[in-house]
């Protein structure tokens, strides 16, 4: 493989196959071939948490990018009110905001959707408009005290600073094209809008300065800040990697509020009385600050959309089970669930499967393969381009890498293995024989047989097949993530059995963007246990087969 000193995030927008999500149901196991099933790790009930607003009844609003909604939760206990997603209009929300108290529109949601570079308007009667369009990658958005609306650029290569109409009828006006990531922003009684560049330094900006650059300097130079916000007493607090300061904006002197709240904390929220609460993008957790300092969780963190599940050896042939999660890999003990070591990451945990000792995993995200070391999860050694990834495996010393971006099955050096899928997506290999599944098209092809590139179907028929995994008695096993099934196929004979039905799997990606956004993925460990990870529900179940699997 040919290393890469920088990648661009390769969001290429696509023209995606329509997607629908299994209804939640109990899981059924097929007897003939199972024993027991169990959920191993339940996951977060938030598909990570970002953007926070209160309502004027002090209810918590949470956006959610990769759930696709904002979920309303009663602060005090953790209780999850209502979701409001794409069935009402809204599509991966990164910021949230209320209309100005006083204002026709004070109990309004106003929103940015990173993804589609939508800013959304949703009435408390379900009435939702778009405010304005303008490119993927927006983020924070905030009203001035005036009633006046800004949203800016944060990530996927676009930059600016805008300012929207509330009402949706003229269109964004551009304020500074210059700024690029700016985060979680809010306005200071000087009349300033306060923001931080992500990671970098925090800027006050003046919106009425008539022409760009628009910021006057920097209040603090680092400062590693996801968000700002003002409270009403007027006070700056800012996150800061995993803690919580407020900061004086004359001096820029901070003061550590909270020393210590969690991992991937991403915007800051005060209800009526001024309590602070806080998100994590990384394991949708919500914490709220308790006067000593201390973070009290509200609620509870985990897996937040689990993706590729990988087995890694172990004494008595179980072993740790590492899972790509989104902005996380994870490792659990395959016996008892129980949560091991975690690296997070920036959006580069899609697949994972075994490298030797170590880890290959796959991100469309940012369009590349990596190898990270199986023992601490770190990165030994990429990014790698590719176009487009949805899976990779170890293949004949080698890897085998699926591209929906080429729609090819290809080698580490960009060698085409096999073409012509229309979504290739789960990879499993037996020695020197591969196999691909076509998610588009519901075939399983055997494109490798003894080293030899070859064109064998040996099922058709699958409802979106996504990750596959070769069992112990060398049948095939491929989930289904169209049906919620986990599927079973016999190489030898060809015929096709299901196995497990009503997995919670098959969550629907966002419009324009790799239909198998959310990845669902299979593992077999050498005792025969299987595992499935179940991304609509944020699960990783476990299934124990009989002893003489067919």
């Amino acid at each position: 493989m040919t290393r890469s000193r920088s990648l661009g995030i390769a969001f290429i927008l696509l023209t995606a196959v329509a997607v629908t999500s299994s209804p939640s149901m109990a899981v059924e196991i097929n007897k003939d071939f199972i024993q027991n099933g169990r959920v191993l790790v339940k996951g977060s009930p938030i598909h990570g948490s970002n953007g926070l607003a209160f309502d004027t009844l002090d209810r918590l609003h949470i956006a959610s990018v990769l759930g696709r909604e904002i979920v309303v939760m009663n602060p005090k206990n953790g209780k999850i009110l209502d979701r409001l997603g794409p069935d009402v209009g809204v599509e991966t929300p990164d910021d949230i905001t209320f209309g100005p108290l006083g204002s026709a529109y004070q109990d309004d949601i106003f929103w940015t959707s990173i993804f589609t570079g939508e800013v959304g308007r949703l009435t408390p009667e379900g009435v939702k408009t778009t405010v304005g369009q303008v490119f993927p990658g927006v983020n924070p958005i905030t009203f001035s005290d005036d009633g006046r609306l800004f949203v800016a650029h944060d990530f996927f290569g676009y930059a600016g600073l805008y300012e929207m109409d509330p009402e949706g009828i003229d269109p964004p006006t551009l304020l500074d094209p210059n700024f690029y990531n700016l985060n979680g922003f809010d306005f200071g009684p000087d009349g300033l809008l306060y923001g931080p560049i992500f990671q970098e330094r925090i800027l006050r900006i003046d919106v009425d300065s008539g022409s760009p650059p628009l910021w006057s300097e920097d209040i603090i130079n680092p400062f590693a800040s996801a968000a700002v916000k003002f409270n009403s007493e007027d006070r700056l607090f800012a996150l800061n990697v995993e803690q919580v300061v407020e900061i004086d904006p004359a001096t820029g002197a901070f003061e550590v509020v909270a020393p210590h709240v969690g991992p991937g904390l991403d915007n800051l929220a005060f209800d009526s009385r001024g309590r602070i609460y806080v998100s994590s993008f990384v394991d949708g957790s919500i914490y709220t600050i308790l006067p000593s300092g201390k973070a009290r969780t509200i609620s509870r963190g985990g897996m937040i959309v689990p993706g590729g599940v990988a087995v890694l050896p172990g004494r008595h042939g179980r072993g740790s089970l590492v899972v790509a999660d989104t902005f996380s890999f994870r490792k659990f003990n395959a016996r008892t669930g129980k949560p091991g070591r975690v690296e997070e990451v920036f959006g580069t945990a899609g697949t994972v499967a075994p490298y030797g000792d170590d880890l290959l995993t796959t991100a469309w995200f940012n369009s590349a393969i990596e190898i990270r070391d199986g023992k601490t999860l770190e990165l030994i050694d990429g990014p790698h381009p590719f176009n487009l990834p949805l899976n990779g495996i170890s293949f004949q010393g080698d890897v085998a890498v699926a591209e929906l971006g080429s729609g090819s099955v290809v080698r580490g050096d960009h060698t085409t293995i096999a073409s012509g899928f229309f979504v290739p997506s789960g990879l499993a290999a037996i020695e020197s024989d591969l196999f691909v599944a076509d998610w588009a098209t519901g075939f399983v092809i055997q494109i490798v047989d003894d080293g030899v590139p070859v064109n064998i179907p040996v099922a058709s028929g699958l409802v979106q097949p996504e990750g596959m995994a070769v069992n112990t008695d060398g049948s095939l096993l491929v989930v289904e993530s169209g049906a919620g099934r986990l599927t079973r196929i016999d190489l030898d004979t060809g015929e096709v059995t299901v196995i497990v039905e009503g997995l919670e799997v098959g969550s629907p990606g966002p419009p324009g963007y790799p239909p198998t956004s959310f990845f669902s993925g299979v593992a077999v460990d050498r005792a025969g246990y299987i595992y499935v990870t179940a991304e609509a529900a944020s699960r990783l179940y476990r299934f124990k087969q009989h002893p003489r699997r067919r």
